[in-house]
């Protein structure tokens, strides 16, 4: 779309425990939310909660990379009525992230986080949401 969101965004996510291996990695239960705070204009971006499936791989040096599909639930807009937020056409939207990392010290890790929500050309609003971000990771 041609619609911009900019600004910070405050993300939290759990890889729960229920778990299966699967092609010589983990396919797991996830949930998270992100928080848009856009200099403080949360009227201004968007922010979701979230749930699905999180397949992931990691090497014997801790390098690791998942990919997952769910479901989000946002509050941004759904039509193009405003030019500062993206028209996402549906309050529930297909939810697809991506994720390479590296594990340290035993349980925490650092990785680039991106995911990409959208209603999938379900609706004719669908300028979709993307997000890039640093991550920092702690395994309990």
């Amino acid at each position: 779309g041609h619609h911009r969101e900019t600004g910070a965004v405050i993300n939290g996510e759990a890889l729960l425990s229920p778990h299966t291996h699967l092609w010589g990695g983990t396919l797991r239960p996830a949930i998270g939310f992100s928080v848009a705070v856009n200099g403080g204009r949360v009227d201004k971006a968007t922010s979701k909660v979230y749930g699905g499936g999180r397949w992931e791989y990691e090497n014997p040096r801790g390098w690791f990379a998942g990919i997952g599909l769910g479901l989000a639930l946002h509050d941004g807009n759904l039509d193009a009525t405003d030019p500062e937020r993206k028209a996402l056409g549906s309050r529930v939207l297909f939810h697809v992230p991506l994720e390479f990392g590296i594990r340290y010290a035993g349980n925490r890790s650092l990785s680039i986080y991106f995911d990409h929500m959208s209603n999938g050309g379900r609706r004719s609003a669908n300028e979709g949401l993307d997000t890039l971000g640093i991550r920092y990771g702690y395994r309990f």
